[in-house]
């Protein structure tokens, strides 16, 4: 059953669902609120709005709170590599010992890039912050390659998503090195 919180505004009332989040957190949803009344919300700093709702993060900046798919932050850091957390944050569930091997495989077969990407770097003051660098790198890798994927085509997910992981350490490192 659905609760709401009411809004009274020049004789008006607005009914506003209230959400439970993964942790328990309550919202008000004004999703619609400007749609049915011509009124907006105004939160200075948005310190009080959720910005969406996630299945993979959650972030409690207050109290130091960061979680990916319900695991703590500290537990990935401290028992997981940085491909079983990547896997995570794509599929939703750590992977199995063949799940992980087999993205390792696609993470290491993909992390050339294209020849002349390779030039861009080139064109680069020699000055510019590697942050900047890398940036408009990762901007161009969609002139190269632009996969098509269907909702629910978790292979061809898994293909490009290792080719974008690959890629962005292959770009990180050159953009240092030219920096």
């Amino acid at each position: 059953m659905t609760e709401y919180a009411r809004l009274e505004v020049d004789g008006h009332v607005y009914e506003l669902p209230i959400l439970e989040g993964t942790e328990g957190e309550r919202a008000i949803d004004i999703s619609k609120l400007r749609a049915e009344s011509s009124l907006i919300t105004l939160d200075d700093g948005f310190g009080n709005t959720g910005s969406c709702a996630s299945k993979i993060t959650f972030i409690d900046g207050n109290d130091g709170i960061l979680r990916y798919r319900g695991i703590p932050i500290e537990t990935l850091a401290e028992h997981s590599s940085f491909v079983e957390t990547a896997y995570l944050l794509i599929f939703g569930h750590l992977p199995t010992h063949d799940e992980r091997e087999h993205f390792t495989e696609l993470l290491t077969e993909s992390s050339a890039l294209h020849e002349s990407m390779m030039k861009h770097f080139e064109a680069f003051p020699t000055n510019s912050h590697p942050m900047a660098i890398m940036s408009a790198m990762i901007n161009s890798l969609s002139t190269h390659e632009r996969p098509k994927i269907e909702r629910g085509d978790d292979a061809t997910l898994e293909i490009y998503a290792a080719k974008l992981i690959s890629k962005i350490r292959t770009i990180a490192a050159a953009s240092y090195k030219s920096s």
